[in-house]
């Protein structure tokens, strides 16, 4: 798609400029790696058992792992390499751990880590369209990001999604690495937060998950196991918490006192910033009548670090 600048009332075009080297790429992207995904540099070049990664990144929001390739040659495969980076890293869990430690001046443990939640990014120029419908399954671990520059400065980041696909890769695939693999990360679903018999807080559930992402447009929806939370550039605005009868609502990055909650109906989770490193304060939704109360308070949260 063409890009242009108005001037004077004028269309003019950008035009794409040839790419800088995939070292500059590199570099580009881990100068500025929570600006663009979220993430928080770990690693550069880090090498093991004959392999090395590119960028080793973490996501804080999700306590995973994240591992991000350059490419500028289009001979790759996408399920092949993504797979041989997943299970280096779940069958080296203690090295990148040490690594993480290492480099953040920090103590994670491996139980502090959500290793389902893994991920694979790779950067190109474009990518064949054998390897975007590589990604057509909707348990694939691994996200392909084109990366243009303009003649006019501009850098973009573009993702490239999936086809919505009910298709899991273990259906198709018979190799032992991507069976490894997939015992151990999950992409979970919406479904995954509900049990028979709980209607009401589907009912519940159903309403406000559709206030929230009217919200904004560039809020996406991200099932994980312990919650569903709603996120700008991979940080969460706010979470919620399925149980049988109601919704619990996490507010982010937030106490009870800095919100307008007239009724008092917010409370703070004790030792969030211990746990998580943010505050969390918590509403419980009850009936689809408590939703507009919610909502008032969603707003807050959002006009504070996203609006």
């Amino acid at each position: 798609m063409p890009i242009f600048k108005i001037n004077n009332s004028a269309l003019e075009s950008i035009k794409e400029v040839s790419l800088p080297l995939e070292k500059d790429i590199q570099k580009i992207t881990e100068e500025n790696l929570e600006t663009v995904f979220g993430l928080k540099f770990v690693s550069t070049e880090f090498s093991l058992h004959n392999l090395r990664i590119d960028t080793v990144a973490y996501d804080e929001e999700n306590k995973s792992f994240v591992i991000i390739e350059y490419k500028r040659d289009r001979s790759f495969s996408v399920v092949d390499q993504g797979f041989a980076y997943l299970s280096l890293m779940l069958n080296n869990k203690a090295d990148f751990i040490l690594e993480y430690n290492e480099k953040m001046k920090n103590n994670l443990s491996r139980q502090d880590v959500d290793w389902s939640q893994t991920k694979v990014l790779f950067l190109a120029n474009a990518f064949t369209t054998y390897q975007q419908n590589a990604i057509n399954f909707r348990d694939l671990p691994i996200e392909l990001w084109e990366f243009k520059k303009y003649d006019n400065q501009t850098i973009l980041y573009n993702q490239l999604k999936a086809i919505d696909s009910k298709e899991s890769i273990n259906t198709i695939s018979q190799d032992e690495t991507v069976k490894s693999v997939s015992r151990e990360i999950k992409e979970y679903s919406i479904d995954d937060h509900f049990k028979a018999g709980w209607e009401k807080s589907r009912e519940i559930f159903d309403e406000i998950r559709e206030r929230i992402l009217n919200l904004d447009g560039r809020i996406e929806e991200k099932p994980v196991q312990q919650y569903v939370g709603y996120q700008i550039n991979r940080k969460n605005v706010v979470e919620l918490t399925t149980r049988q009868s109601k919704i619990i609502l996490g507010l982010l990055r937030v106490r009870p006192e800095d919100l307008k909650d007239p009724e008092g109906r917010t409370i703070y989770q004790k030792d969030s910033m211990k746990y998580y490193n943010k505050h969390v304060t918590n509403m419980d939704i009850q009936s689809t009548e408590d939703i507009d109360y919610a909502v008032s308070l969603i707003k807050q949260v959002y006009g504070k670090f996203f609006k």
